[in-house]
């Protein structure tokens, strides 16, 4: 490994100009350690970047009647919250080759500052409902967090522990939205339901820790560079928009029932804070631990197959829910609704394992062999993931907007379920449909078998 001082000099912070993952003598002497070290405290940065994008769902449960705000209204609030996080994904993707990861690090986890500071200020009834959207709007920066780690950490490892870097990436930013929630809840049985700062000023220093480790600890990676053809590339292939319709399914699915789930139980079920508190966090926290197992199930059964079945649960969780919220059942409700966090985590496990597969599966259709139909695939595959990403968490925002319309409509979450399990069918019929369904070759006579024996119909995207 070699670092010029001369080009750190020039482009500021700490740079490292030759990197070389895939050589192992490199990797075992150097690379290794290096990118140990970055991962760890890019999941710092990511997880509490999850905690502030998440904010809004802990602080509306601390907004009681004194606040004027209606339950559509608070619902409306995270919605904004996860409108803006999704959208800054993709300039947070580009971030990293335009200042370093090292470098934008820093500045993003310096920014989680402005919407923790901000909502300080603010959190008090007599506030206007236009200053708590304008704050809502600051945290969304916690969620371009995800999308410049991932990118970040991506480059870091060679192709093979990839899958386990990113798998503790994603994993350990996840966690950050149970563990946001549970510290409201202590806040709330400790200080009270009307002492939404002390929430606050636990998690401004954390950010000021993060900033320092970042600032400290990391590097950036000089041969990173922005592939603006591979961007373009990526936009123009139908695949990146079918695979962030079914992220939508999976991962939006998870963000946005993570921002609603504490607001649900206390307008459907009419939960005190505390009693709304005490369950909000279990969802997010077994949704973020078993996506590493989605990931496995799919390397061993194939990533179409898992998301196919995933999606297929969790129409019919969904359906429980349904039933749960026409007869008012708690208990039905929270086994059903916890279900589809348990089955989110999944999904968001097993698609993330399919955007390379695909990839690789086009760059061998093409005829491309070897580490030239590897090298295709991570370039496509590494540019799609960040506009997939964006759209994908876009299914919270839909999420948080379809109960508000049918809290404010009908005064119960019902209508929304339907909408979500009608949507969960729809994707299991598109997963079906481009990635499993079996086809006849171009003269309408079933294509050969792998062995060649017999004439079978094969799945299109066998493997994926």
């Amino acid at each position: 490994m070699a670092t010029s001082k001369t080009a750190a000099a020039r482009r500021g912070g700490r740079w490292i100009e030759h990197w070389d993952p895939e050589n192992e003598r490199f990797w075992k002497q150097h690379g290794e350690r290096i990118a140990r070290r970055n991962l760890l405290f890019s999941i710092i940065s990511e997880h509490i970047g999850f905690s502030i994008w998440t904010l809004w769902s802990v602080l509306v449960l601390f907004m009681g009647p004194e606040y004027g705000i209606d339950p559509a209204g608070k619902f409306f609030l995270v919605a904004v919250a996860t409108l803006v996080g999704a959208v800054a994904r993709v300039p947070y993707t580009f971030a990293v080759a335009r200042f370093g990861g090292r470098n934008w690090t820093v500045i993003a986890a310096g920014m989680l500052l402005l919407p923790t500071v901000a909502a300080w200020v603010v959190m008090e009834p007599g506030t206007s409902y236009t200053t708590f959207l304008l704050v809502a709007v600051l945290t969304g920066v916690g969620g371009g967090n995800f999308a410049s780690s991932m990118t970040n950490i991506n480059s870091f490892f060679p192709l093979r522990k990839k899958g386990w870097a990113l798998g503790l990436n994603a994993g350990g930013g996840n966690i950050g939205v149970p563990v946001v929630q549970l510290a409201g809840l202590l806040v709330i049985a400790v200080a009270g339901a009307g002492q939404p700062r002390v929430l606050l000023a636990v998690y401004t220093p954390l950010i000021l820790v993060s900033v320092y480790c970042a600032w400290r600890y990391m590097d950036n990676l000089a041969p990173v560079t922005n592939d603006t053809g591979a961007a373009r590339d990526s936009v123009r292939d139908a695949h990146t928009w079918i695979m962030s319709f079914l992220y939508i399914g999976t991962f939006g699915s998870f963000i946005g029932y993570s921002f609603a789930f504490g607001l649900v139980l206390q307008t459907q079920f009419d939960r005190t804070p505390l009693q709304a508190a005490s369950l909000t966090f279990i969802g997010p926290l077994l949704g973020s631990l078993i996506r590493p197992v989605g990931g496995y199930l799919a390397d061993r059964r194939g990533g179409a197959r898992i998301t196919l079945w995933t999606f297929l649960a969790m129409t019919a969780a969904t359906g429980v829910v349904v039933l749960a919220s026409v007869r008012a059942s708690l208990p039905v409700f929270l086994l059903g609704f916890i279900s589809l966090f348990v089955l989110t985590g999944l999904g968001n496990g097993s698609t993330y394992k399919m955007i390379p597969g695909i990839y690789h599966a086009k760059a061998r259709a093409l005829g491309l062999t070897g580490e030239e139909a590897a090298a295709y695939g991570r370039r496509l595959s590494g540019a799609a993931i960040g506009l997939i990403g964006a759209i994908g968490a876009l299914g919270g925002l839909g999420i948080n907007l379809a109960f508000r319309q049918s809290f404010q409509t009908a005064g119960t979450g019902t209508a929304a379920f339907v909408a979500f399990m009608a949507f969960y069918a729809v994707c299991c019929v598109v997963t079906w449909a481009v990635y499993l369904r079996r086809s006849p070759d171009a003269r309408g006579h079933d294509s050969p078998a792998a062995d060649g024996a017999d004439r079978q119909r094969q799945p299109v995207f066998a493997g994926v």
